[in-house]
């Protein structure tokens, strides 16, 4: 039986659990960025070229996280890359933004209906 979206997005509210732990155990911190995303926020953010009309924010699963090492704040995806290799390693439906063809390291979510 395939998983319901509920079930799904339950289960990636306990991987980041995970990642928020494997973060601090690793001398990481972190702050929320977007986790829910109205239709109408994504709508109007692929309208400016920061995003797209079919976030995976909208279902909520995905969330960015700020990432700050030795209290300063990285806005380099490379710098998540443990980080998103941790989370890829959570499982096979696990993407990480530092993946995409234009990298966004902060962003972490499940695979839904053949998006990331």
């Amino acid at each position: 039986m395939s998983e319901t979206l509920g079930q799904k997005q339950r289960r990636f509210t306990k991987l980041v659990g995970l990642l928020i732990e494997y973060a601090y155990a690793n001398g990481m911190e972190l702050s929320f960025g977007d986790a829910y995303r109205t239709p109408e926020q994504a709508a109007a953010n692929a309208a400016n070229g920061t995003g797209i009309a079919a976030s995976l924010h909208t279902e909520r699963l995905a969330i960015d996280f700020n990432l700050f090492i030795n209290e300063e704040y990285q806005r380099d995806s490379e710098a998540y890359r443990k980080l998103g290799n941790y989370w890829k390693s959570l499982g096979t439906d696990c993407a990480w933004g530092g993946d995409f063809k234009r990298p966004d390291g902060n962003h972490f979510s499940i695979r839904h209906n053949g998006r990331a």
